[in-house]
């Protein structure tokens, strides 16, 4: 019978490291703001892994509360952000990234 896996801090790290490296590389690379802020969103939630797993590795619940926070920024960007991606739509509908100054006025 196999001994039971334990997962420590360090596998909850390396997942962290590893999504937050693909949404980087996807930030860097896309030039769709829909899919850059997914790729901002996936990062956010990889350092929501690691505050978690560190709050539990070090019995404080300090970790979870600035999941908390990150969670509120997160929702604002998303609004935010999702209003400036309108608004460049509505002028071009294959806008990309570069074409934020299409918004001067």
């Amino acid at each position: 019978m196999p001994a039971e896996l334990e997962l420590t801090t360090s596998y909850y790290l390396v997942l962290s490291a590893l999504m937050f490296a693909i949404g980087a590389a996807g930030l860097l690379i896309r030039r769709n703001p829909l899919v850059m802020f997914m790729c901002v969103e996936l990062m956010l939630n990889a350092v929501n892994i690691s505050f978690v797993a560190f709050g539990a590795d070090l019995n404080d619940v300090g970790g979870q509360l600035a999941v908390f926070f990150v969670l509120v920024v997160a929702a604002v960007e998303v609004v935010v952000g999702l209003a400036i991606v309108v608004a460049i739509n509505r002028r071009r509908r294959d806008a990309t990234a570069d074409d934020v100054a299409l918004l001067r006025g």
